[in-house]
């Protein structure tokens, strides 16, 4: 296993800021909607006040800061300041419930929260009595109060200014304090099943990651990132170690809803996504499509087909020649440049992880000359451990090991286990837990992912399921749910969500959302527009669609796995509801109960066989 270049993830922040002072640094929008661009010096002064300021307020190394706040430019800085005041960052999405703030604060041992706005702040302040361990809350956007309790992150870098004054070097000299082994992060899992827990990552662990993603080389300062993903989630904090290590350039704005313009304006070469963003533009590249008639439905097919071809060339190695070049390049002028153009026109390939890809979606983007690279890993493996390369990838895997990462496969179940400097020293305040998904042999300690895989004779690893997520049929049959699930979302633009249901059952089935905008969109084309949401869900002409769909998928599959019953249920999956984590996985056991009723009723009198 490589050794550590730096000792601490504030050490390799600060080479960086050394190193390259003057260069571009984050892109961040201001209050006008205009771009705005902190150099890396400028990020190290105000990544020296805040930490300063957490110095003043008493925070002793390892000692947990929180972060309860979207994807924004302040977060990164925040991040970087806690590790450089020697303490350790709780991650907290912004969607938690005030009970599920309060059960982080008090098992991880906060002693200050970073707060985005007053709607934080809010929950914080219910549940003050119940959390004495926080010492103060720290405001992003809004204003302090509360006795003091709650001071403004300006008022913060004020104190941490003066507290540097009249602590000459301790800034320094507290960084060269924090070691390898320090807890850094601190980040709950979903916990689609139970309680969250926290997983422990120390410094090197995100030194490995930095290092690692700069040894594979396909990302240089020459680039430039649009990064809205949730900090929150191990997927974000990997790539703000890559941007660290290597210096790229920034831009940084968690707004869904402004993905689209902010792709045109900051002109980003690389983008990371989870496959949901791919099922949604494709879905509307689609409808698009099809909404245009019937000529330019046949273009669109054509050009797809012709681009299906290009990619096979492309993912053996070989560029299109001749009379195929030819329909290639006015393929890509008629359909695919308008695409590359809705994502700034300079993007050199998406990074998808969070989930699995669909091997179609993958290809279809290929086909327009868009390459999406898979990549795979765990919050406890410090996120990034496999990652197809932009000029080494195979469609329907994760890639190939990042450097450092050892991988084998447990003979009797094909779980995927994996070792590298990366992984969690551990679940907080859980040791059984630990001890079930950590086991160390000769060779050191590896970890239990729960995945099920193969790895090709070229190294490339897929993954074929969760363990847990499995079913297995009454007749003793497995099936994976997830293929099934994202196979068929794909057979129609107007499935958003599926949960494939059939555990211990005789036969499958199903549970399908709608796509909002596309069964609007067909219920106007077919003179039902006055019907609701949940009024469509019963529709028989709507549902006659969504059974064409599942024919198609049945048609490729094992008699056992078929989807013999499906309901369309009047509402989407959503996190506030319940049915997802914050990181957009579905609640497999949590939808099963909401819907217990419902899926009994698929299998009354049955006889399936």
């Amino acid at each position: 296993m490589a050794a550590a270049s730096f000792q601490s993830f504030p050490a390799m922040f600060l080479h960086r800021i050394q190193a390259t002072p003057d260069s571009d640094a984050l892109y961040y929008p201001d209050a006008n909607e205009e771009w705005k661009t902190l150099r890396w010096k400028e990020v190290g002064e105000r990544v020296r006040a805040i930490a300063c300021g957490l110095r003043a307020l008493g925070l002793a190394p390892e000692e947990r800061a929180s972060i309860i706040s979207n994807t924004r430019y302040d977060w990164i800085l925040i991040d970087i300041a806690i590790g450089c005041a020697r303490g350790a960052t709780t991650t907290i999405y912004p969607s938690t419930t005030t009970d599920g703030v309060e059960y982080i604060l008090k098992d991880s041992e906060t002693k200050v929260v970073f707060a985005e706005d007053a709607s934080q702040v809010k929950k914080l302040t219910e549940i003050r009595a119940n959390t004495p361990g926080v010492t103060k809350v720290v405001v992003m956007s809004g204003n302090g109060g509360h006795d003091g309790w709650v001071i403004t992150l300006s008022e913060l870098e004020e104190l941490g200014r003066q507290w540097d004054k009249d602590n000459a070097g301790a800034y320094e000299a507290g960084i060269r304090e924090v070691q390898p082994d320090h807890i850094a992060t601190l980040i709950y899992t979903s916990g689609t099943t139970g309680e969250p827990k926290g997983v422990v990552l120390t410094n090197d662990c995100w030194v490995f990651e930095g290092e690692a993603m700069n040894n594979l080389g396909f990302l240089t300062p020459a680039d430039k990132q649009f990064l809205w993903l949730p900090l929150s989630h191990s997927f974000g904090k990997v790539l703000e170690a890559a941007i660290i290590r290597i210096g790229v350039p920034t831009a940084v704005d968690g707004r869904i809803d402004r993905i689209v313009e902010n792709l045109g304006k900051v002109r980003p070469t690389f983008v990371a996504a989870v496959p949901r963003i791919f099922e949604k533009v494709y879905n509307k590249v689609v409808s698009g499509a099809k909404e245009g008639g019937k000529l330019k439905w046949k273009i669109f097919q054509w050009a797809v087909g012709v681009g299906k071809e290009v990619s096979q060339q492309r993912q053996a190695g070989r560029q299109p020649t001749g009379a195929l070049a030819l329909k290639y390049s006015v393929a890509d002028k008629l359909v695919f440049s308008k695409l590359r153009d809705r994502f700034g026109g300079r993007l050199r390939f998406f990074i998808s992880g969070s989930a699995p890809l669909n091997r179609e979606l993958a290809e279809f983007f290929h086909a327009a000359n868009i390459l999406i690279v898979e990549g795979y890993g765990l919050t406890e493996t410090s996120a990034a451990s496999f990652v197809n390369r932009p000029d080494k990838f195979k469609f329907g895997t994760v890639g190939l090991g990042l450097p450092g990462v050892e991988v084998k496969l447990d003979p009797d179940t094909s779980e995927i286990l994996l070792q590298s400097r990366g992984v969690m020293r551990g679940y907080h305040n859980k040791p059984q837990a630990s001890a079930e998904t950590l086991f160390t042999d000769a060779s050191g300690t590896w970890l239990r992912t729960g995945d099920k895989g193969e790895i090709d004779p070229d190294g490339f690893l897929r993954i074929t399921d969760r363990i847990k997520d499995l079913i297995k049929t009454s007749g003793g049959k497995y099936i994976a749910p997830q293929a099934l699930e994202g196979n068929l979302k794909n057979k129609s633009t107007l499935i958003e969500q599926v949960l494939v249901h059939g555990n211990n059952r005789n036969f499958c089935s199903a549970l399908i959302t709608l796509n909002l905008e596309a069964a609007q969109k067909w219920a106007t084309d077919n003179g039902k527009g006055e019907l609701s949401v949940a009024q469509l869900a019963k529709d028989p002409d709507l549902n006659a669609e969504i059974q064409r769909a599942i024919n198609a998928l049945n048609d490729g599959l094992a008699r056992y796995e078929t989807i013999k019953k499906f309901a369309i249920l009047p509402r989407d999956f959503t996190i506030e509801g319940g049915e997802l984590t914050p990181s957009m996985k579905v609640k497999r056991k949590t939808v099963e109960a909401m819907y217990k009723d419902l899926l009994e009723g698929f299998y009354a009198g049955a006889k399936e066989d």
